[in-house]
């Protein structure tokens, strides 16, 4: 069985929900999972802070819009009227079920339930289409099998268990559609996996039913080897290992969700990445094997804040850096990047919802300075310390960046160095040159995990 995620702008119109439609494998049993039409996450966002701040004159027209738009593309998706009416029907009832929401009280609790609207809005519609086309599709809900336990962590056992149970109650399909991102919390509460959590509920349901391999499916040819929204003559990577991929992932190649990898790695499953928008093109295949060693690609992560700490009382003084990480826990915030000396640690975060706390809690032991508006540049690669003279490569393209922070050596996967955001796109595009004036070595098929 295949696993195939359709992000937003792959199911944003009424032409591109057909086109999902004829991408599809015959013959051959596959999960659809799909992300909500484009802009449409945003916008009920938008709804929820219009009500929870009290302008609910101004969120029930933003939802009436926000139907308008969904009613003209079940009215454009159709071939026949009493499918047009049944998927005209569909929305109005969804949107009605927003409507009594802000009606009747709104909270955070209601916000979760009005966003998970959007993916239930596009898969009920794409199913409606496969089946009007008279194809062997189910429709099974997200919300009867995807649970996160206490942690936000997913429940691989009740998923696995209640996935299953849902596709052997429909025998008769080789299609079942179902949504991204939407789950329940350990309360049973209606929650979401986070912003891009599609591509997460694909690697997580590849996981459960120990897929062939899982597709995710966007707007562009697979990873490439920078960024190209800011810089020119980048292109496609056509393998990557799970470490390189997961790697760039996190420090911000936004074509897959950072978490996507794990659940696919444990179980040796291939993903692929796909453009609905050309799906001739061979795409991006993550898998255990390295295809080439050295420099492979660059990606930079923003809204990084970086704190200084310092004392004196630092030095050779046992249990200090346990201090410092207890207070992160605390407040459960994850460091990115960490360099130390024999009386300072520099660190990075990309959460600063807590930051106020976290600063006055380690001034109670230590100095602390807090640099915003930082990024994380990253450049990965299969970095083995057999291989010779990559790092000077990299830091000889920057000699006009002023860098703030240096990692290395903690992954063979990974530099990663701190810059002021000001000067990510030159960054970026004076490691381009690397593509140019670098060849790596020949492709050597290592197995990372041998």
């Amino acid at each position: 069985m295949k696993v195939l995620k359709f992000g937003g702008t792959s199911v944003g119109s009424a032409e591109r929900l057909r086109r999902v439609g004829t991408l599809l494998p015959a013959n051959e049993p596959i999960i659809v999972i799909l992300s909500a039409m484009s802009g449409t996450t945003n916008a009920l966002l938008e709804i929820s802070e219009l009500a929870i701040s009290g302008k609910m004159l101004d969120a029930i027209e933003k939802t009436k819009q926000l139907e308008d738009k969904h009613l003209k593309t079940a009215d454009e998706l159709f071939e026949t009227k009493i499918y047009r009416k049944r998927g005209e029907e569909f929305v109005s009832n969804l949107f009605q079920r927003v409507l009594h929401k802000l009606i009747d009280g709104f909270g955070q609790a209601e916000s979760k339930e009005v966003v998970a609207i959007g993916e239930q809005l596009s898969a009920g519609l794409f199913h409606m289409l496969l089946t009007e086309q008279g194809k062997r599709a189910a429709y099974i809900p997200a919300l009867e099998y995807m649970r996160v336990d206490k942690d936000a962590e997913p429940d691989f056992f009740y998923i696995e268990q209640n996935l299953k149970r849902l596709l052997h109650a429909n025998p008769f399909a080789n299609i079942y559609v179902t949504e991204g991102f939407i789950c329940r919390n350990s309360l049973g509460q209606i929650d979401n996996l986070g912003r891009g959590g599609s591509d997460y509920t694909a690697a997580i349901v590849g996981n459960a039913v120990h897929a062939s391999e899982v597709q995710i499916w966007t707007d562009i040819d697979g990873v490439h080897n920078n960024d190209p929204r800011y810089v020119d003559n980048t292109s496609p990577l056509r393998q990557l290992s799970y470490d390189e991929a997961a790697e760039l992932a996190y420090f911000g190649a936004k074509i897959l969700h950072p978490l996507t990898i794990q659940p696919c790695r444990v179980k040796n499953i291939p993903v692929i990445l796909k453009n609905t928008l050309n799906p001739s093109d061979e795409g991006t295949i993550i898998t255990s094997t390295s295809t080439t060693s050295g420099i492979k690609a660059i990606a930079a992560k923003d809204g990084i804040t970086a704190i200084n700490i310092r004392s004196s009382r630092m030095l050779l003084a046992h249990g200090f850096l346990k201090k410092i990480f207890e207070v992160f826990d605390t407040y459960k915030t994850a460091v990115d990047m960490i360099t130390t000396s024999e009386v300072s640690v520099s660190l990075t975060i990309d959460n600063a919802t807590h930051l106020n706390e976290i600063v006055n809690a380690i001034e109670r032991f230590a100095q602390v300075e807090v640099e915003r508006n930082q990024t994380i540049v990253c450049v990965v690669g299969d970095f083995l310390a057999t291989h010779k003279g990559y790092a000077a490569k990299v830091f000889d393209c920057l000699r006009e960046v002023p860098i703030r922070m240096i990692s290395y050596g903690g992954s063979k996967n990974n530099i990663t160095f701190l810059v002021d955001s000001h000067y990510k796109v030159q960054a970026l595009k004076m490691l381009q040159q690397l593509f140019h004036n670098f060849s790596v070595s020949k492709p050597k098929h290592q197995p990372l995990d041998a």
